[in-house]
């Protein structure tokens, strides 16, 4: 295993344990009568509406389409990540962030052929070789998307850039959306600058 993936290794939950894999009909027909349960079944969206058809060459699980910043009062810097190149281009091209600044990010992503269980975005940011942080945020557990939602979409927590002469500059980020079978579904290098104002 490499450091970057010992880095990006998800911080475990003591005591949990990841329950038996199930296909949507078995998590359907599952214990009709469990009122928790079934809230719990509506929530996935699981009944909900026609599954979309996917092409079934296609083995993944989930999909991440967009990565965005929002930041209040200003347009949302989108990575369009159906488009050729945009992981290279994300590794690459830094995009600038004004030091002090409260942002959060959003991902918008398709589930296709079984239910998503505990998706999970963790990140390392790194300045000239150091490690100066490790973020992780569970995004939760999905049903195969729908014609009726073709798309998810989730906000991660607030977030506010670093400030100070010594803030600024050049950083680097490891990323990766992973699941609790371990399946990573996106992992990728960035790049971002914080800077006394806005480009």
């Amino acid at each position: 295993m490499s450091s970057q993936d010992d880095d990006l290794a998800v911080d475990k939950t003591e005591g949990f344990k990841v329950g038996e894999k199930k296909t949507i009909e078995e998590y359907q027909k599952l214990d009709q009568d469990d009122e928790a349960l079934n809230r719990w079944k509506a929530s996935l969206g699981l009944g909900s509406g026609k599954v979309l058809l996917v092409d079934p060459s296609d083995k993944r699980r989930c999909v991440i389409t967009a990565l965005a910043l929002e930041v209040e009062g200003r347009d949302d810097i989108v990575v369009d990540l159906t488009t050729p190149n945009a992981l290279e281009t994300l590794k690459t091209k830094p995009f600038t962030i004004k030091e002090g600044a409260e942002f959060r990010m959003k991902a918008t992503f398709k589930v296709q052929h079984d239910v998503l269980s505990g998706l999970k975005y963790v990140q390392v940011v790194k300045r000239k070789g150091i490690k100066l942080g490790k973020d992780q945020e569970m995004l939760g557990s999905y049903s195969p998307n729908t014609e009726d939602k073709p798309l998810y979409e989730k906000k991660f927590a607030p977030d506010e850039a670093p400030k100070g002469m010594l803030a600024r500059g050049t950083y680097n980020a490891v990323s990766q959306f992973i699941d609790d079978d371990e399946v990573a579904h996106l992992k990728f290098e960035w790049t971002f600058e914080i800077a006394k104002d806005w480009k």
